[in-house]
């Protein structure tokens, strides 16, 4: 990818040169045939007289640069993605003419052709710097603009941007100067945005289905609403529960920001092969398809979606009408959408339990992100685009998102809303730094946050809580106090304001809080003498309510209490916090893994939380397939599957956790009498009262036996032709590579390595499918293909793609000394790779060397 990268310096210089970016309006074709389209853009910007600067401009062909009424040669002033610009004006006008390339990739202008029906389906992608991909402009967030678009497209086509259409599409030819006049098509005409940063402009176009409604802002102001997606799904688009869900959103966050909803319309389209799960341009969000629900999924599903909608509406403010100057503030606007998605769900909708569902997903990501080699600040210096790639991580989104769960206990969230109103009003539809956040935030709260903020953004690395106490012999506390430690490297010990909780079993044989306390902790030791003559109860829980951002250990009399009677605890969030315990000792090698695999099996059983029993099934697997010790892993797999299939049978029929546990028996099934249930499940012969197996479910039963080499011939191929949609094609791409064969391995390797052109969703797809394997062996071999390879991939595919392959097609079932010793020889051989690239390589090697270090545990205790 070379060419396209911009450092920050680069950034800074550039802004120091323009002064103000005032408009662009922008004209696209996309009627001009299925490779590129047609691109215009008419810039008008101040700058310094006599300057020089640069447009972005990747991949395009340059036909026209005309710079204050003067031409210029394109061949000479486009190189290496840029298009030079010297002896810039006081005031600045210039116009490019380019023909650019539509993406498979999620990344640009995306073109999707529908298998279905035979439609074509087109969105823009531009986070990080991919409007570039689409049209000339200043790529870096602090220049903003107004953006005035115009399209021309067919005429039976839904055309969607960030802001409402000026009047009806007209007839091509009949309006402005973009293309000439052919046969159904029109011309659509936006009106201007507001002043914007260039990754949020957004186009959607197609012949989406639509379903449009409104929502009442607190100022009276009317804002039209409207639900998209592909007319071959348009069956299962649950649109009323979106709107709903969306209008509880717009009011909450108005009534909590007191600040309005900051944009003409609010329009949510689904759309197809989608890298993420959404994203926030004003006015028009794009979401993953995946949320467009076939058939069953779990409820952690359909929970997550509600969170994904409600945070991307939070970034209406935070990111959109107050935007980071540079990406090192990128965590500002994931993190505070992520606490402010999490507080609306848990608040305003039916999803009560949302921290519970935070505690279990969020943080777990958040405390493996920051075990590993590459963790950094919150904070974290951001010296070009590459970097900004890695940093969409556990640390960006879900630790930053912990922190400031903190900060507004720390603060009191009425003093916290308050200095957000003041933040928003003051640098509305303009670029900010994290200072002047903290700066609205001390003005309100009257709390110093300088010395706050160094604990908590800029330094790295996790602390641990645990309660130390004594008891005299009738049970009475003699002494309380909570301990921190820090990892060794991250040796801060950092403020938090936290609740200990006390649990007992009350006489319906159920585990409650039977009192809490609320302090303050600093330092290595914070003794708390309210609890000293306050009788013991059977479970004492540090950072009880999930307030703090800790990592905890239970003193010995709480841990056997806990690995007793988890399951009957009545408070999810305190579950959730026991079970983040049991795994994070886990991965940090304090448990072996056959001991966590006894201890989930007890409990799991009674977890009601969907995302928790989610969570917990995905840790059982990690733990039989890569933490126990070799001898152990082929048993240990199978007496999983074999448990998921019995909680199966014994869950309530149809009920979620029915669900969830015959999904995970289909990934660990590992012998020929499993495999036969999968058969029969697949066949018919096998039944479960009230499992529905649907098509998405089949396509896992499918996996199961792939993996098992137990599929009939043809079998693949029946359930495509049987549906053969987008979703088909993908599930089918996986099931064929999931086969445990050296030759359907490298077959999958070979499509999607050695040959170009699938779609970054066939891509993933393959991935997935490919390092999913019962017995290692069968990717053995490919440890040196993979690092062979590794060159070629950074150096042909542009980074999307790039961390597809690289993270997705990593073996890591084969965790052994020869994997990892030939992927550090490669980080060895080659230092001069991109840190960026280097960091994917290091990320998934440090997962294999926790790995190991998990076999050592559990043969310490065979």
């Amino acid at each position: 990818m070379p060419g396209q990268n911009l450092t920050h310096g680069e950034a800074i210089e550039r802004a120091n040169v323009i002064t103000k970016v005032d408009s662009y309006v922008i004209e696209l074709d996309v009627t001009t045939g299925a490779k590129r389209f047609a691109s215009k853009v008419t810039i008008k910007f101040d700058a310094k007289p006599g300057s020089s600067t640069f447009l972005d401009l990747v991949d395009a062909k340059v036909d026209k640069v005309k710079l204050n009424g003067k031409s210029l040669r394109p061949k000479k002033v486009y190189q290496d993605s840029r298009i030079a610009l010297h002896n810039l004006a006081e005031h600045n006008t210039v116009e490019v003419e380019a023909r650019c390339k539509y993406s498979n990739t999620g990344e640009g202008l995306h073109r999707f052709v529908d298998p279905v029906d035979g439609n074509v389906y087109l969105y823009t992608q531009f986070e990080v710097p991919d409007a570039r991909r689409v049209f000339a402009n200043f790529e870096q967030p602090d220049l903003k603009a107004t953006f005035q678009l115009r399209v021309v497209a067919p005429v039976d086509w839904k055309v969607i941007s960030n802001e409402p259409t000026i009047s009806d599409p007209l007839p091509t030819g009949k309006h402005g100067d973009i293309g000439i006049a052919k046969p159904k098509t029109a011309v659509w005409n936006f009106a201007p945005t507001p002043r914007l940063s260039t990754y949020l402009m957004a186009l959607v176009a197609g012949r989406y289905a639509c379903w449009h409604s409104e929502a009442t802002s607190v100022t009276g102001r009317t804002i039209p609403l409207g639900v998209y997606c592909r007319e071959s799904l348009s069956e299962y688009m649950d649109a009323d529960y979106i709107l709903d869900i969306t209008r509880k959103g717009l009011e909450f966050y108005e009534r909590e920001f007191n600040y309005p909803y900051p944009f003409d319309k609010y329009d949510q389209l689904f759309v197809p092969e989608f890298n993420m799960g959404a994203m926030e341009h004003p006015g028009c969000v794009t979401f993953t398809e995946a949320y467009v629900f076939r058939g069953q999924v779990p409820d952690s599903r359909r929970e997550r979606r509600v969170v994904t909608i409600l945070h991307e509406m939070a970034h209406m403010w935070f990111g959109d009408l107050v935007t980071m100057q540079w990406w090192n503030d990128l965590w500002l606007n994931e993190s505070f959408a992520e606490f402010a998605s999490t507080l609306a769900t848990a608040e305003v909708t039916e999803w009560k339990d949302a921290w519970a569902t935070f505690c279990a997903s969020e943080k777990t990501w958040a405390y493996h992100q920051d075990a590993l080699p590459s963790t950094h600040p919150i904070v974290a210096p951001v010296k070009d685009l590459e970097d900004v790639y890695t940093n969409f991580d556990g640390i960006t989104y879900a630790k930053g998102a912990s922190v400031l769960k903190q900060l507004v206990v720390y603060v009191g969230r009425k003093k916290f809303m308050e200095g957000l109103t003041n933040y928003f009003k003051r640098y509305e539809y303009a670029n900010s730094k994290l200072s002047d956040l903290l700066t609205e935030l001390e003005g309100t709260s009257g709390r110093p946050l300088l010395v706050w903020a160094q604990k908590w953004l800029v330094r790295a690395g996790t602390n641990t809580l645990k309660c130390e106490l004594t008891t005299a012999p009738d049970g009475t506390i003699e002494s309380f106090a909570v301990v921190q430690t820090a990892p060794e490297g991250y040796p801060e010990l950092r403020p938090h304001r936290i609740s200990i909780g006390f649990y007992d079993l009350n006489d319906e044989g159920q585990v409650v809080r039977t009192s809490q306390v609320s302090l303050d902790i600093n330092g290595e030791r914070t003794e708390v003498p309210a609890l000293v003559g306050v009788h013991r109860p059977g479970l004492i829980l540090p950072n009880d309510d999930d307030l703090s951002f800790a990592k905890i250990r239970l003193d010995m009399k709480s841990a056997n209490f806990a690995t007793q009677h988890l399951g009957q605890m009545v408070d999810p969030v305190a579950r959730g916090l026991l079970w983040a315990s049991a795994w994070d000792s886990v991965s940090d090698g304090e448990w072996a893994a056959q001991q966590y695999i006894d201890f989930a099996l007890r409990n799991l059983a009674n977890e009601t939380n969907s995302t928790t029993t989610q969570e917990v099934l995905n840790d059982l697997s990690v733990a039989a397939h890569l933490y126990v010790d070799p001898s152990l892993r082929a048993t240990s797999i199978e007496r999983l599957a074999a448990a998921e299939w019995e909680m199966a049978q014994n869950a309530p029929a149809g009920s979620d956790r029915q669900l969830q546990f015959v999904r995970a028996f289909a990934s660990n099934a590992a012998n020929p009498g499993q495999a036969n249930i999968l058969r029969g499940l697949v066949d018919g012969a096998t039944e479960l009262p009230g499992l529905t197996i649907d098509t998405d479910l089949k396509w896992d039963l499918l996996g199961g036996l792939a993996r098992n080499n137990a599929l009939h011939d043809g079998e693949i191929d029946a359930a495509l032709a049987a549906d053969k949609t987008a979703t088909g094609e993908q599930a089918a791409a996986r099931v064929r590579a999931e086969i445990a064969t050296p030759e359907a391995k490298q077959a999958a390797f070979d499509s999607i390595v050695e040959q170009h052109g699938a779609p970054n969703a066939v891509i993933r797809a393959t991935a997935a499918g490919f390092r999913q394997v019962n017995d290692p062996a069968v990717l053995q071999p490919f440890i040196k293909k993979y690092l062979d390879s590794l060159n070629t991939i950074w150096e042909t595919r542009t980074y999307q793609m790039a961390e597809e392959l690289i993270s997705g097609l990593y073996p890591h079932r084969v965790v052994s000394a020869e994997l990892r010793d030939a992927v550090q020889a490669w980080l060895d051989a080659n230092p001069q790779a991109a840190p960026a690239f280097r960091r994917l390589v290091i990320e998934e090697l440090a997962d294999t060397e926790r790995a190991l270090r998990g076999q050592e545990t559990s043969a310490a205790n065979l």
